[in-house]
């Protein structure tokens, strides 16, 4: 079977919108469920509806792949799961190495999903000599010192960083040196790399922070029309104010920067 080291997904040579290619893995989960179910053909309203995007958007988003499907019985299954695999570079194997194997890196590594989407892990690496030769999830774990080879030996094109932040760009940067063109950054920091190298992170802490203002935000809605109004707003800081006093009498209730 080929690596991928060689062998890039064809879709920015078609010139497939990045949200486009962003919205074909959700759409390949749904038809990989139903094909696990035997559903021979599907509606672009049922397929959208399983994939959480409206059924205009996936008919726009199948145009880009020649896929229309057939009007009165919808899209073959099968055929939609091979096209959007191949499209997304899946019908070939992609070697993994994963750096960093922490509590978020053994996980990862223990995930499952990698080898049935496609992925293989082809080493685990970490800076901690304590770590080296202990298995996780079968795989022996390597020091960082073999990082350079490994990436070579195993033509891999796709790393994934699961180290503290502060050791991250400078795995990233041995990463790229060595041939690595894609990299999942799981690190909380923001990455530096020379054009041509993709990265995607994945940030659990600023996704909470999302969900906590959407929470905030219906607390507040639910808390009554008047609660969030401009003079509702003036009378509190009013209130606070007056509990406030300084040598000089009543402090502002915003103070100068």
């Amino acid at each position: 079977m080929a690596t991928g080291r060689n062998h890039r997904p064809a879709t920015r040579s078609r010139g497939i919108p990045e949200a486009t290619v962003a919205r074909l893995p959700l759409y390949l989960r749904a038809l990989t469920a139903l094909s696990e179910r035997s559903v021979p053909t599907v509606s672009s309203e049922e397929l959208a509806a399983a994939a959480g995007v409206n059924s205009a958007k996936l008919r726009k988003d199948f145009s880009y792949l020649g896929s229309y499907g057939t009007r009165g019985v919808g899209y073959d299954v099968e055929y939609l799961v091979y096209q959007i695999s191949r499209e997304l570079g899946l019908t070939q194997d992609w070697p993994v190495v994963i750096v960093g194997i922490g509590n978020l890196g053994a996980a990862l590594a223990n995930y499952g999903g990698f080898a049935s989407r496609g992925f293989r892990v082809a080493a685990l690496i970490d800076a901690d000599p304590a770590m080296a030769g202990k298995p996780v999830a079968g795989i022996g774990v390597q020091h960082t010192d073999e990082l350079e080879h490994i990436i070579e030996s195993n033509g891999v094109s796709i790393g994934v960083i699961a180290t503290p932040a502060g050791a991250a760009q400078q795995v990233c940067d041995r990463l790229v040196a060595a041939g690595v063109t894609s990299i999942l950054n799981f690190a909380p920091t923001v990455l530096t790399v020379p054009d041509g190298v993709d990265v995607r992170k994945v940030d659990l802490s600023i996704e909470l922070q999302i969900l906590a203002f959407h929470e905030q935000r219906k607390a507040g809605e639910e808390a009554g029309p008047e609660s969030g109004t401009p003079a509702t707003a003036a009378r509190a800081a009013a209130a606070v104010a007056g509990d406030r006093k300084g040598p000089d009498g009543d402090m502002p209730a915003v103070m100068p920067a």
